[in-house]
């Protein structure tokens, strides 16, 4: 008997991928799974969605490092890819100071919901929203807090990463 939930094959066919970009159809998925996807899987392209808590699907995807980039429910498809990386780090000095793309790379690197992040750095949940669209950025202080999280936890943004020094 297979350990975890029913999309662990999936999962375990993801992470044992070293492709950037994986396109599967529903059948392939069936098969790996050895049992039929929902029929909401089939209907509605929210099943597909990248969500961090909630959806056993999605976290087999996202624990293997994809993410749903594509669904076609007229031919049965799905496009996985793996999150870039390598980010655009804006460097002034020692001061990393973070933007929308590299915000958001790192509360999935956490695994975390925009509120779980926001908890996190004592921030509100329209805050982290805000930066993550790029509405705003956070103050330097800010992004020094982030940059420490960030270095504690193992997120690969760092200065070998793209930095561009100004």
């Amino acid at each position: 008997m297979r350990s975890g939930s029913k999309y662990q094959p999936l999962q375990d066919y993801l992470r044992r991928s070293d492709q950037q970009v994986i396109t599967l159809s529903f059948a392939e998925i069936e098969a790996l799974m050895q049992e039929p996807l929902p029929t909401s899987a089939r209907q509605q392209k929210a099943w597909w969605s990248n969500r961090s808590s909630g959806g056993l699907q999605s976290k087999a995807w996202m624990q293997a490092d994809y993410l749903v980039k594509s669904v076609d429910l007229a031919n049965e498809q799905v496009t996985f890819s793996k999150p870039p990386r390598l980010y655009h780090v804006e460097q002034r000095g020692d001061t990393v100071f973070w933007n929308g793309e590299l915000i958001k790379a790192f509360r999935k690197h956490l695994k975390l919901s925009q509120t779980e992040f926001a908890e996190l750095l004592g921030v509100n949940q329209a805050t982290v929203s805000q930066w993550e669209n790029n509405v705003y950025q956070p103050t330097r202080a800010t992004s020094k807090y982030l940059s420490r999280v960030a270095e504690g936890c193992g997120f690969p943004y760092g200065q070998a990463d793209g930095a561009s020094q100004q």
